[in-house]
């Protein structure tokens, strides 16, 4: 079984769009597994699932105290899988579990679902006539649980009406029952599985039960977090013939794919990074990123930074070697290229452009210089960051000063400006906008956030576990870079590279706050975790709270 709090270890794991669900379903249909079965099979699974959660929640009772169960069921498949999880509860502890079940439409009595929670002693009523209100209020008033399968994936408008009404009365007992616990089936009521988006009328759930694979939608917020802990339960579906265009990463991915580290190696066999950025604003920016490459591992780390805070930088990354750059007013110019293609041409390294190198108007000119040198002798990578991704904002056709299969690593605001867009429309579809943008582009994206998403050119996301609100201060994201950066110098590949380093980066910034909590965090405060990060997943040795999944049905 796989849950949000406990994994023992993870490779991929597919999130699905519904449409990708559907196509599933109906191909395991085809194959000979029933949609009628998968009902079977959702609904039990989801019933071992609360009869579990209740257990460890009351682990010294005798688990025959009596607990009310109130369904609320609509009229498509959710309500389906919510009748036969009632049915299985009655079945599995008919002495322990009082179930109630609300229905939003009147359903066939006859169908197995009904007629199997009939059987079972779930007591029916249908939410129409001038009562239903008051037999609501009173059914809720006595639930200790309260089972939430009314819509699933079907959502496609706002929620209005009836359904309002009753996700009204439901926060209100949330409010008044804080002992109670809210469980959802697939999501809960008002989630877009696809994008995240959330009704104001939905009410966050203790637990989610999505079935056979997480969808988009539970790893984008705000719906990520109304999810509660979330549960993968099996339901009998074999491996679907296609890929999924994203998947949740784990540290069985990352673990297979770090460098390795020979014994007999030397600086040289680790690679060279190249750190362009700085300014007299922003003399941490590069430095953190310096720092950063030599903590995941690289060999040797460069800094091209003005002369004018070359000894600020030299005190706070001495292990670095320097190239000072001349200036002008404050801002990087055509002058300071020639510093920079003449080490560049000594050995290939791998370059960070963009931490702290502001925005003054020659530094523009100073960009495109760096790029049109670098298209001319390709570097062994590049991660685009920070300032460079404002500047570049600005040109037309932007992308296309890059060389090929570059790393850009925008937060949501940068994101926008690169796409002329805006922070809500890149944020409401995390990741179809990464993957959309990454394959119009020609480059690896690594939109940063909780739960990053990391696309490339060839149409393949990975999405990132952590959510951690430690790491929203400054100067994160220079670390992240260099992380990037870093792999990349090792030798693996641009895609590789960004979905590693950013999983090292989220990996100790998890550690941080299992140990101080969610506030406090300084950016420098991750670099001394991340080689502590990287040697757990070399070791694939204690795991990060992930999903849990249900593997075989216990009922």
């Amino acid at each position: 079984m796989l849950c949000s709090d406990e994994i023992a270890s993870l490779h991929t794991y597919p999130l699905l769009t519904v449409a990708e669900m559907r196509q599933i379903e109906a191909e395991a249909n085809a194959s000979g597994l029933s949609y009628a079965q998968m009902m079977q099979n959702a609904g039990r699974a989801a019933a071992e699932i609360i009869d579990s959660e209740l257990a460890k929640a009351n682990p010294l009772s005798s688990r025959c105290e009596p607990v009310n169960v109130l369904l609320l069921i609509g009229p498509g498949n959710n309500g389906g899988d919510g009748l036969v999880c009632g049915a299985a509860l009655r079945e599995k502890r008919p002495e322990r579990y009082k179930v109630t079940a609300a229905l939003l439409r009147p359903r066939d009595e006859q169908a197995p679902p009904y007629a199997q929670a009939v059987q079972q002693g779930v007591t029916c009523f249908v939410l129409e006539g001038e009562s239903w209100r008051a037999r609501l209020h009173e059914a809720l008033d006595e639930a200790n649980v309260v089972v939430d399968a009314l819509l699933g994936t079907g959502i496609a408008r706002p929620i209005e009406g009836t359904l309002r009404e009753v996700l009204r009365l439901v926060a209100e007992w949330r409010g008044r029952n804080r002992a109670g616990k809210l469980f959802a089936l697939d999501g809960i009521t008002g989630m877009n599985y696809d994008t995240g988006a959330l009704d104001l009328a939905a009410v966050p759930a203790d637990v989610t039960v999505t079935f056979h694979a997480p969808k988009r939608g539970h790893f984008c917020f705000p719906a990520a977090g109304a999810r509660g802990k979330l549960y993968i339960a099996s339901i009998g579906i074999s491996q679907p013939s296609a890929q999924p265009s994203a998947v949740l990463v784990g540290e069985d991915w990352v673990s297979e794919r770090l460098p390795m580290r020979p014994p007999d190696a030397n600086k040289g066999t680790f690679g060279r990074v190249l750190v362009i950025g700085g300014c007299a604003a922003y003399v941490g920016a590069p430095t953190l990123a310096a720092r950063a490459a030599y903590r995941v591992g690289a060999g040797l780390v460069a800094l091209a930074v003005p002369n004018t805070i070359k000894l600020a930088v030299a005190a706070l990354c001495p292990e670095a070697t320097f190239i000072p750059l001349p200036i002008t007013e404050d801002a990087h110019t055509l002058h300071s290229l020639l510093p920079i293609t003449t080490w560049l041409a000594h050995a290939p390294a791998t370059v960070v452009l963009g931490p702290g190198l502001g925005q003054a108007a020659p530094t523009r000119d100073f960009l495109r210089g760096v790029l049109d040198a670098l298209r001319a002798q390709p570097p062994c990578g590049l991660v685009v960051d920070a300032d460079a991704l404002n500047l570049l904002a600005g040109e037309a056709e932007w992308h296309t000063l890059l060389p090929p299969n570059s790393v850009l690593t925008p937060h949501p605001g940068e994101m926008a400006r690169l796409m002329g867009s805006t922070v809500e429309a890149v944020q409401s579809d995390r990741i179809g906008v990464a993957l959309e943008a990454a394959q119009r582009w020609g480059h690896v994206v690594v939109l940063k956030g909780a739960h990053t998403v990391i696309a490339s050119p060839k149409g393949e996301a990975g999405v990132l576990p952590f959510a951690n609100a430690a790491l929203a201060v400054a100067g994160v994201g220079d670390v992240l870079a260099g992380c990037v950066g870093g792999l990349l110098a090792q030798g693996q590949s641009p895609f590789v590279a960004a979905v590693c380093g950013a999983f090292t980066h989220g990996a100790a910034g998890d550690t941080w706050r299992s140990k101080h909590g969610q506030a406090g965090l300084l950016a420098r405060d991750l670099l001394d975790l991340l080689p502590e990060a990287l040697h757990r997943l070399s070791a694939n040795a204690a795991a990060l709270p992930l999903i849990h999944i249900t593997q075989e049905l216990n009922l």
